[in-house]
This record gives structure tokens, C-alpha cells and sequence, in this order.
């Protein structure tokens, strides 16, 4: 594997970072989350229209940059950093790849330019707080995840005499989901005897018996929601057929492999961030007559740390590089992109995107500890930053871990601990995180 990243990426990289580094510091974060929407909307448009970056991995024929998974997760690397409140990873990376996946064409025309421009902010809302199981991420994605057949989760039934869906139900824990303008909502179909999960697109604005919660969530910087579905009126995403019921799951699990990958390259970004900031500290701070990180015993526990942050680096641009090998076309398929560093080797990407979030998770999470460690009894403090990124770190490992599960279920799919056809799968799958 070929993982030099382009000039283009490179070039991404620097402006993100540079207005970012202006706009969003500690102070302007803590403000963001205290308002109504929970990120600043000034920002974020400015992100949107000025960079385009909701719409970085979307082809140019819905108004996107034509780039793919790389990009974006390349840009939530130096999100991360900033430990950014943002729509960014509700819309770029669970909203728009399902509906360029399994939209109709008019459905693709008529939101994917607006979520890209940043007009419309999106979400994926799945009952049950299931989101990384709906994603197949920590189990398969084929039961009865989004609440089973009888009673529970979210229910949809088509109008009578009409062409429209009704949807009822609640689910918990949606990202984003107080404020996002369209929502994409996993129910449950055909009764009992004839259930499937399928996805219905749904208009929160004015939407009639829709109501929404914001929760209480660890991670401020990450706001979450309850809806709550009474006779919803709903969409159906995609047309109505058994192929495209049987096509849910596959574009669920796609869309994890990527999201996966995205959030991976956003957590190394604030564990970096974390350390850096974490260094700078040590090298001011005096104690007993000089600097703190001139002892050995704090210099062992940075090293250690940046061991453990290049390896957790290293498998999430190896985790995006390999998602990125085929970016989504204008027809929403999967084609070779000229930007993409050169694959030549290594596994398919599920596994290797599971198992570079779990090793991003728990980087980040050793990096912040240790942070809030090394800045001693001002560590936990409203002051400092630190406390910033001990909290992303907890809700990542809400929203899409937590880390065990995610190796368990990378060693499921590799057949590493069985016997099957994925046991051949295993030495590719471990190559391909050692390159």
C-alpha cells in the first residue's frame, strides 16, 4: 500500500487547519455547545460553502467535490484536533451515503446538492440506540436490530389508498437529530410474518407528529436526540421492491465501513491535538526548580503515548486509504478516483476499518487520561482543554464501540478464532493493518 497522501490532500489539510486553528479554539468550542443547535451555525457555514466539506466525498453530479471516504476522513483528522461541534459526521458520513446508496433519482437530486452546500443537515436514526449494530460494526446487521417485527422500535405502515408511509415509534440517542433537517429512520415493514428493516427519509421541518428531544450526553460536543414518531408522514428511500429491501443491510454495512474509518482519522486528530497540547504544558510548567518534562519518568509516559498514537495513525489512514479505493459515482456505485494514494495490496476494508476505530479509541482515550494526569490538579478543570478530549473519547466509544466489540466482531468476519471461509481472509486482513 502506497499511503503518501497527494498534494490535493495536503492542500485540504493546510486550509482546514489554518481557519480552524482561527475559529475554533477552546473557548469558542465551550460557547458552541451551550447554544440552541449545540455547534457554531456561523462556522459551520462557513465550512459548507467556502470548503464544500459536507459534500467532500460526494460525486460532482449532486453538487459535490467528486472526492471520497479519504478526503473526508483526512478533513475529520483535523476536525478532530479541534474537538469541532459539528453536523459534519450526521450528514457527510451517515445521511448522504445512504441516500446516494439506495435513493431514487429524483430523492439524490433533490437533497444530496442542498446537504452538500450545507444547507440541510442530515441523520441516521436508528431505534434502540443500535446505531453500531444497524452499521455492522459490532454484530451483524441482518436480525431484528431496529426493534423486531411485533412491538418496539419504529414501526411503518404504507396510507391508505396512497403511495406514502406512516411512521411510528421513538428512538434514542440520534445524533444531531434535535436539529437536522432530514432525517434518515430504519423501521420495521410487513408486519410480523413479512418483516424488513428499510429506510424511510423523513422532513423534520413541519413534519406533523414529529417531536424531538435534546439529551443530556457525556460529550456536549456530540449532541444527541430523542424522536419520537407519532403517524409520521415518511418517505420511502429508494423504490419499492425486494431487491432494494435486501440492498438495506449491504448499504448500512458500507456506510459503517466508511463512517468507521472517518471517525477513526477524527480521533487520532484529537488524541494529537491532546498531546501536543499536553507537551507544551509539561515544558512550561516548573517544579522543583525546573521544567517537568525534563524527568525521565514524564518523558517515559509521552513517549509511550506517541508510540501509541502513530500506531493508532497509521491504521486509520490505512483504514481510509483502503475505503477510499472506489468512491461513489454518479449513479452512487463504487469507482476508481485519480486522487486516491495507490492501493496495491491488503484486506477489504470492514475489517481493517473496525479494527482502526478500536485502536483510535483507545489511543484517544489513553491520551486524554493521561493529559488530565500530566497537568495535574488544574487537569480536570472548566479552565483547561483537557477535559475536552476525555469526553470525546467516552462518547466515541458510545457512538460507534466500544472497542472489544468492534475487534470481536473484525475477528468474526475474518474467521481468525474458526474454521470457514474467512479464516483465508485473516493473514490478508492482519497484513494490511501491519502495512
Amino acid at each position: 500500500m502506497d499511503a503518501a497522501f497527494t498534494e490535493e490532500q495536503h492542500a485540504i489539510r493546510r486550509t482546514l487547519r489554518a481557519l480552524l486553528d482561527k475559529r475554533c479554539g477552546p473557548d469558542e468550542v465551550k460557547a458552541a455547545v451551550r447554544t440552541p443547535p449545540g455547534y457554531d451555525e456561523e462556522l459551520w457555514g462557513e465550512l459548507a460553502g467556502r470548503l464544500g466539506l459536507p459534500g467532500l466525498a460526494l460525486p460532482t453530479a449532486y453538487g459535490g467535490a467528486g472526492r471520497g471516504p479519504t478526503e473526508l476522513a483526512l478533513a475529520c483528522a483535523e476536525t478532530g484536533r479541534t474537538v469541532l461541534p459539528s453536523p459534519l459526521i450526521a450528514t457527510a458520513a451517515l445521511a448522504a451515503p445512504l441516500i446516494l446508496a439506495l435513493g431514487s433519482e429524483r430523492q439524490r437530486a433533490g437533497l444530496l446538492p442542498a446537504l452538500a452546500a450545507g444547507e440541510l443537515t442530515g441523520t441516521l436514526a436508528v431505534p434502540g440506540g443500535r446505531l453500531p449494530v444497524a452499521l455492522a460494526l459490532t454484530g451483524p446487521n441482518d436480525g431484528d436490530w431496529a426493534g423486531g417485527g411485533r412491538a418496539g422500535g419504529i414501526q411503518a405502515h404504507k396510507e391508505e389508498g396512497g403511495t406514502g408511509w406512516r411512521l411510528y415509534g421513538e428512538a434514542g440517542q440520534v445524533l444531531h437529530g434535535h436539529t437536522a433537517e432530514v432525517l434518515v429512520v430504519a423501521a420495521h415493514t410487513g408486519g410480523f410474518a413479512r418483516s424488513s428493516t428499510r429506510l424511510f427519509l423523513v422532513r423534520a421541518d413541519g413534519a406533523a407528529g414529529l417531536r424531538r428531544t435534546r439529551q443530556a450526553v457525556v460529550d456536549e460536543t456530540r449532541p444527541q436526540a430523542r424522536l419520537e414518531l407519532r403517524d409520521v408522514p415518511a418517505e420511502l428511500l429508494g423504490e419499492d421492491g425486494g431487491e432494494a429491501a435486501s440492498a438495506v443491510g449491504a448499504a448500512l454495512a458500507a456506510t459503517g465501513v466508511a463512517a468507521a474509518a472517518v471517525l477513526a482519522a477524527e480521533a487520532v486528530g484529537a488524541a494529537d491535538a491532546a498531546l501536543a497540547r499536553t507537551v507544551a504544558y509539561v515544558r512550561e510548567r516548573e517544579r522543583f526548580g525546573r521544567p517537568l518534562g525534563s524527568f525521565q519518568a514524564v518523558r517515559h509516559r509521552l513517549a509511550d503515548l506517541y508510540v501509541t498514537l502513530q500506531a493508532a495513525r497509521s491504521a486509520a489512514y490505512c483504514a481510509a486509504c483502503t475505503t477510499g479505493r472506489g468512491n461513489p459515482g454518479p449513479d452512487g456505485s463504487s469507482v476508481a478516483h485519480g486522487s486516491e494514494p495507490g492501493v496495491t495490496g491488503g484486506a477489504g476494508g470492514p475489517g481493517v476499518a473496525a479494527l482502526a476505530l478500536a485502536q483510535a479509541l483507545e489511543a484517544l482515550r489513553a491520551v486524554a487520561a493521561e493529559a488530565v494526569q500530566l497537568h495535574g490538579g488544574t487537569g480536570f478543570t472548566w479552565e483547561r482543554a483537557a477535559h475536552l478530549y476525555v469526553k470525546r473519547a467516552a462518547g466515541d466509544e458510545l457512538l460507534l464501540g466500544p472497542a472489544h466489540r468492534l475487534r470481536a466482531r473484525a475477528a468474526e468476519e475474518a474467521g481468525l478464532f474458526a474454521a470457514g471461509p474467512g479464516a483465508g481472509r485473516a493473514a490478508g486482513l492482519l497484513t494490511a493493518v501491519d502495512a
